[in-house]
């Protein structure tokens, strides 16, 4: 069995296969790499494995004039760069011990034995410099077959990494298939073990959700996680069963997180994801448009074309078909709207003041009332309440 790709014989992957091999070490391309290109998705990071120690490693990259920089030395991982492209490239390993987030390793010489501490069978899969996969673990079956497998025992693996417990089912949302279901062992101790997540960084856990939620369907492994008590410990108040309508409705749309955690309903104040403040913002306008009905051209005048879509979106799942085109019309009316009237045009009535501010804001609201149809000489004639003197 074999993976083929450019990634495989680009400059850099060869050039660091080169250097190992001349050298008289055994090195791979691990992981990721081997298993997107095997389900035909593409290659975007290419990590190797080797048997070369941290220090061996530098070494060669040096005589090779190749720029070594010392990501996580400790735990055996080196970043090499060629022509401006990093490449990790990592001794085998063991974990010694462990606390559920960082490990203490004990460098090895098999590939076994580095294989065996890895999460899942289809990401203990190596790839030698002419794309011939070694499996020490039997993985190549659960990846054709798209089973996401724990390695080992569930449990211990989990033990080592809480963070495992989230890359399950965000795997399960990007590499399983749905139509076999979800590995019963690995759901069964994520359950088990659901306690552990409580333990997670903040940024761990909104990287995997955002990952997770960013598939093409994350609806089934949503709904698995919501079983098993997962989803309620990261995503508060979510209803995992609103998911698949809005996945419907979709209909091969880009997916977007944002749409898709408004859709299950979670309270955006509950969220530990560390979110940016562009990310929050953005979700607070999901929800204020989530409040309101509204329709796309004035929430998108309002909050912006992302948020009217997705509310567009996350309604339809619930009240039935929408009409992706003329949404994207009206959505782009919003957007180029431009209210017709400006303080100037009420200074002489105000003068300034918040009197000013409020009837501007009341010309406003008639004018997206109006779905946008009022123009200015009609606006000035409404009614306002003047200024008491």
């Amino acid at each position: 069995m074999k993976v083929a790709g450019d990634w495989l014989s680009d400059a850099g992957t060869q050039a660091i296969f080169a250097v190992l091999h001349r050298a008289g070490h055994q090195a791979f391309v691990v992981g990721g790499a081997v298993r997107d290109a095997a389900l035909g998705v593409a290659v975007r990071d290419v990590d190797f494995a080797t048997d070369a120690r941290p220090d061996r490693v530098l070494d060669l990259a040096g005589q090779a004039d190749i720029q070594a920089v010392p990501t996580g030395i400790d735990h055996g991982t080196l970043t090499l760069v060629v022509s401006g492209r990093g490449y990790e490239v990592t001794t085998f390993r063991r974990d010694v011990a462990t606390d559920g987030r960082r490990a203490v390793v004990a460098f090895s010489d098999d590939i076994e034995t580095d294989a065996r501490r890895r999460d899942f069978t289809m990401n203990a899969l190596y790839a030698d410099a002419d794309g011939l996969v070694h499996d020490p673990l039997g993985g190549w079956p659960d990846l054709l077959a798209r089973h996401v497998r724990f390695i080992d025992d569930p449990e211990q693996r989990i033990r080592e990494d809480a963070l495992r417990i989230l890359r399950f089912f965000r795997f399960v949302a990007h590499h399983g298939a749905p139509q076999a279901g979800i590995d019963a062992d690995g759901l069964a101790a994520c359950a088990a073990l659901a306690d552990l997540v409580d333990g997670l960084s903040a940024e761990r856990i909104g990287h995997e959700m955002r990952k997770l939620l960013s598939a093409v369907d994350p609806a089934p492994a949503v709904a698995s996680m919501g079983a098993s008590g997962v989803l309620g410990r990261v995503a508060p108040g979510a209803q995992p069963a609103l998911l698949a309508p809005l996945v419907d409705v979709e209909n091969g749309l880009e997916p977007d997180w944002m749409r898709r955690i408004t859709a299950l309903g979670a309270d955006p104040e509950q969220l530990n994801w560390r979110l940016s403040k562009a990310e929050t913002k953005a979700l607070t306008d999901h929800q204020r448009a989530s409040g309101s009905d509204e329709g796309a051209a004035a929430s998108a005048y309002r909050h912006g074309a992302r948020a009217a879509r997705n509310l567009a979106l996350v309604r339809a799942s619930v009240l039935g078909p929408l009409d992706l085109h003329d949404l994207e019309t009206q959505i782009a009316r919003g957007v180029a709207a431009k209210v017709p009237v400006r303080a100037a045009d009420l200074m002489d009535r105000y003068g300034p003041g918040p009197q000013l501010g409020k009837a501007l804001t009341a010309l406003t609201e008639a004018w997206i009332a109006s779905d946008f149809a009022l123009d200015r000489d009609a606006l000035l004639s409404l009614p306002l309440e003047d200024r008491s003197d």
